[in-house]
């Protein structure tokens, strides 16, 4: 296995997170990136830096007046006159449905979800490289490798076509799983992320060309609590092609790999012939989100279950935060490609 990886994706170095009212220490913060190699390393795979595929295939997902806003806001938000060194920001509409501003700030609230996507002067280059990375292992499965791995920093799930929120900017995940679909492939996702892949879901929601699973703590109480209830099922020409899973909130081993189960069976009916499993760690019982208890075995059986499907798959690095297993528990899950 490859694992593909630019390291400009360290230059995002997000410095605010607001977390219950209180502003706090970014969680996705460049030191992922370290632990993540870690387990890379003790696995001996290679690792290559994607080369510039160009933005049409970011395009087939975000829209182009997104990408505008993503390349551009950052140095337009630091021609406001005491304006926070990053793009935060404090005004949404209801609904997308809505007049578009030609505001700095106007655009921020329009474009982001929440507050925990911060943009610096670096978030770009970095999201770009990041998306490159998913673009390059989709490249290598179609091109008849078994497995491929992209370690995205930032990671990719939460965004929507024209929203960052949750730490993700691009979709890494739905990016690699449109480039599988342009090599004519029929794709499903997999995605194993603590938190609900809302962006992932919604992106596909009204599609029937591509499978999402989702297995996450429930959102009842847990970010981002308006996406990832049993009953979203797809609309239109993807009435049921989306299932999600909530899980109660401490779930270890047994009940993760018991869902899993269920959405390996979904993926094999729905005759997918390859995957993109969207890789969080953060369902580790250390995990500083606290949202489930997996243990570093549990992840060598997720590994080892996904594998067992025969398919071809992309790996796409989503969460997982730092705790000393981060890359332990990576090396667990990768290790089931031999």
């Amino acid at each position: 296995m490859i694992c593909v990886f630019d390291a400009v994706q360290r230059r995002h170095d997000p410095q605010f997170f607001l977390s219950s009212g209180t502003p706090r220490p970014c969680p996705e913060a460049p030191g992922r990136v370290d632990a993540l190699l870690q387990g890379v390393h003790r696995l001996g795979l290679r690792v290559v830096q994607a080369p510039d595929a160009g933005l049409a295939p970011i395009a087939a997902v975000h829209p182009d007046r997104y990408l505008t806003f993503l390349q551009t806001i950052h140095a337009r938000w630091s021609r406001i006159e005491g304006a926070s060194a990053e793009v935060i920001p404090n005004i949404h509409p209801d609904h997308r449905g809505v007049g578009y501003p030609l505001s700095a700030v106007g655009q921020a609230g329009y474009h982001m979800t929440d507050t925990s996507a911060p943009i610096s002067a670096q978030t770009w280059a970095a999201a770009y490289a990041s998306a490159q990375s998913a673009v390059h292992a989709a490249d290598l499965v179609s091109g008849g490798a078994r497995a491929a791995y992209a370690l995205c920093r930032p990671p990719g799930h939460h965004a929507f076509a024209e929203l960052a929120g949750g730490f993700c900017y691009l979709n890494n995940s739905a990016i690699a799983a449109m480039r599988l679909g342009a090599a004519g492939r029929r794709v499903a996702i997999l995605d194993v992320d603590v938190h609900h892949g809302n962006g992932t879901q919604a992106i596909f929601y009204d599609r029937g060309d591509v499978l999402t699973v989702s297995l996450h703590t429930h959102p009842e109480r847990f970010y981002p609590f308006f996406w990832g209830y049993p009953g979203e099922t797809g609309t239109g020409d993807g009435e049921g092609a989306n299932l999600n899973l909530p899980l109660a909130r401490g779930t270890a081993d047994a009940g993760f790999l018991a869902a899993l189960d269920v959405a390996l069976d979904r993926l094999m009916v729905w005759g997918a012939e390859n995957v993109v499993l969207a890789l969080g760690l953060d369902a580790f019982a250390g995990d500083p989100f606290a949202g489930m208890a997996v243990t570093t075995p549990g992840f060598a059986a997720v590994g080892r279950a996904v594998v067992g499907l025969g398919l071809p798959c992309v790996i796409v690095q989503e969460g997982g935060y730092l705790a000393p297993e981060l890359g332990d528990n990576l090396a667990a899950v990768l290790g089931g490609w031999g």
